[in-house]
């Protein structure tokens, strides 16, 4: 196997985390739009790209709002920078092909803060109760699908993982 800490890509894979810790320091709008960009080129089927993206920052009244939306409150409270991921409805043609890409592209944005020396959490559990997070952000749940929020910001923790040895999760022996 090729040694991942003297590969770039490979090394970030290994060291990204997520954090649920953050300091007050600002994120800034170039940061922001670096993660947003690194999600538009995520795979999608038939290169459909339906998400979209909303961002709502440490002055947004609306993050309060989207505290409410989550068990996980003091995450969305803790970070400098919401990013709400949905779908829009009209852009899909197969629902699990579609929450594949979404998948990608969070995980895209998630390596992108990471790359940048930011935190950032993917928070899924916000998506059993849709309805709140909808009327907090002021968008039409007929319109989008949500799949999560990630909240970013500097992290003020640097948390270990471990993983399962390779031979525990394949199926045959490679």
């Amino acid at each position: 196997m090729i040694d991942f800490d003297t590969h770039p890509v490979l090394a970030a894979l290994k060291a990204r985390r997520s954090i649920r810790a953050f300091t007050a320091e600002p994120v800034t709008r170039e940061e922001i739009l670096t993660i947003l960009e690194a999600g538009r080129w995520a795979p999608s089927g038939r290169n459909n790209q339906p998400w979209r993206f909303l961002v709502v920052q440490a002055d947004d009244p609306r993050k309060v709002a989207l505290e409410s939306c989550t068990e996980y409150d003091h995450l969305i409270r803790d970070c400098q920078v919401c990013i709400g991921v949905f779908l829009e409805k009209s852009k899909k043609y197969s629902e699990m092909k579609d929450y594949q890409g979404a998948g990608a592209c969070i995980q895209n944005m998630l390596l992108a803060a990471h790359a940048l020396g930011l935190g950032a959490v993917w928070i899924g559990q916000i998506v059993n109760e849709p309805e709140p997070v909808f009327n907090a952000l002021g968008l039409d749940g007929a319109v989008y699908e949500l799949m999560a929020v990630v909240a970013v910001g500097r992290p003020a923790e640097a948390p270990s993982s471990r993983r399962l040895p390779l031979d525990a999760l394949c199926i045959e022996p490679v």
